[in-house]
């Protein structure tokens, strides 16, 4: 997927932000937003938006001299979500159809973002998680199910601390011996890394592996060799956020995306509203021969 002028802004938000969360020096803020905008005069727009992220964000880092600029905002909304996890889990409990509730609440945690132009607090993230039922959704369930039953082995990548404790929420609904767990190999925005993985207790439920690659995404050209195997290897992949699906939508593999369609450029791919929960089958993906006929959503 390509970079939109309209992510610019957004590249720009994101150093400031950052600069922000580390220091109250102004005159650092003023360098690192002068700088990432003279990165994106030189930006190469038919990379997708995480390549150009990653690289604005090793910029940031080294700029800041901080390691992981999010960190402590990332330690907020992990507990947060663990504070609201019983009150989740009960929901599913109490669901009709637990698999679809634990799929609608672990998408409404993908409102824990902070790589979009949104105001995000922890009012926000309550309110998205205790009307989860009340937002647009874009998906068949049913079709989801039968993917899940059908694999072997299920990778599923995570996209942002807060957020990965609500993937918890679904991975307990899934076959847990068959899934794999997947987080960034290094920091960046707030995305999920090992720390958050163990904030979230997934290493008590499965497997947790790191991709190797610091991109806001899954570059798989820029990610480990062992990753690479798994993902190749893999019989279904559950992608979490629209970094994913900005860097997997094109690959022919047995993807589900799920994820907010927060930003007008994602929303305008996939043909939805602003705002609409999306459990989307890769449209790249094709059965092959003989394989089952969910073909997509």
């Amino acid at each position: 997927m390509q970079t939109a002028l309209e992510c610019i802004p957004c590249f720009a938000r994101q150093a400031l932000d950052a600069a922000r969360f580390v220091s109250d020096d102004a005159a650092l803020h003023e360098r690192v937003l002068r700088d990432v905008l003279l990165m994106a005069a030189e930006m190469d727009l038919s990379q997708s938006p995480p390549v150009i992220g990653q690289k604005i964000h090793r910029e940031l880092r080294r700029l800041t001299g901080a390691s992981d600029p999010y960190a402590r905002v990332k330690r907020r909304f992990n507990r947060l979500a663990l504070e609201m996890l019983p009150t989740c889990r009960r929901r599913i409990q109490d669901a009709d159809d637990p698999l679809t509730m634990a799929l609608r609440l672990a998408i409404a945690g993908n409102v824990i973002d902070l790589g979009v132009g949104v105001a995000l607090d922890e009012e926000t993230a309550r309110q998205a998680m205790e009307r989860v039922l009340d937002e647009p959704f874009h998906g068949v369930v049913d079709d989801f199910r039968a993917a899940v039953e059908a694999a072997d082995d299920i990778l599923y990548l995570a996209d942002n601390a807060g957020e990965i404790v609500f993937d918890r929420l679904l991975i307990e609904q899934l076959p847990a011996e068959r899934v794999t767990a997947v987080v960034r190999g290094g920091p960046v925005l707030n995305d999920a890394t090992r720390d958050d993985a163990e904030a979230a207790g997934l290493h008590e439920l499965v497997d947790v592996i790191d991709n190797g690659s610091d991109a806001p995404g899954t570059l798989l050209s820029d990610c480990s060799e062992p990753f690479q195997r798994r993902f190749a290897e893999a019989d279904l992949i559950l992608a979490k956020g629209q970094g994913n699906f900005e860097t997997l939508s094109d690959e022919p593999a047995n993807v589900y995306f799920l994820f907010k369609a927060k930003c007008p450029v994602i929303a305008a791919r996939v043909g939805l509203p602003v705002g609409t929960h999306v459990a989307l089958r890769s449209p790249a993906y094709h059965v092959p021969a003989g394989g089952d006929h969910h073909a997509g959503i």
